[in-house]
């Protein structure tokens, strides 16, 4: 009886894995200039809410989203909500995908990633260059681009790993 209270416990604690990860992802803002690889850099919270909030919307809250946003300007030094509604367009896409999809299919959602990335990018950097007038690197921009697309694909099977083995049985799954 102990020990099944036990792995009730970590599993809930477990379901909190993907806000908990979102949350770090935003506060460390980790990237691999140590390494020297210049241009290497990926957005691994858009890998993240674009995942979750396709699959399994209910583990991460428009709320929590918005907040991790919010976080994420204050860490990086853009003006407040940039990121945020940079976030928010990424579950919009995500939702309409959703609700448009008859058999799930990872290589056509990898591909919708592309496409979501690059509307949400775009509104993103044309709200910082017009409105905030902040000077970009277009090289850094497009291998940050790059890079997330090709991580998807090995985040996501590694996500439907845990979420097949800590939601199974769970409904809307």
């Amino acid at each position: 009886m102990s020990v099944q209270s036990k792995t009730s416990l970590f599993r809930k604690f477990l379901a909190f894995g993907p806000s908990i990860l979102l949350f770090l992802s935003v506060l460390n803002e980790f990237d691999f200039n140590y390494l020297n690889y210049k241009y290497f850099s990926f957005n691994f919270p858009f890998i993240l809410i674009f995942y979750w909030s396709l699959k399994r919307s209910q583990s991460l809250g428009y709320g929590f989203i918005f907040a991790a946003g919010l976080f994420n300007d204050v860490v990086i030094g853009y003006p407040i909500g940039i990121s945020s509604l940079t976030y928010l367009i990424i579950c919009g896409f995500a939702a309409y995908l959703r609700n448009i999809t008859l058999r799930p299919n990872l290589i056509n959602d990898w591909f919708f990633f592309l496409f979501t990335i690059l509307a949400a990018n775009s509104i993103n950097y044309f709200l910082l260059i017009s409105l905030f007038s902040i000077e970009l690197n277009y090289y850094e921009l497009m291998g940050n681009i790059f890079f997330t697309f090709v991580l998807y694909y090995l985040f996501a099977y590694i996500f439907d790993i845990f979420r097949k083995n800590i939601f199974k049985g769970k409904k809307n799954d």
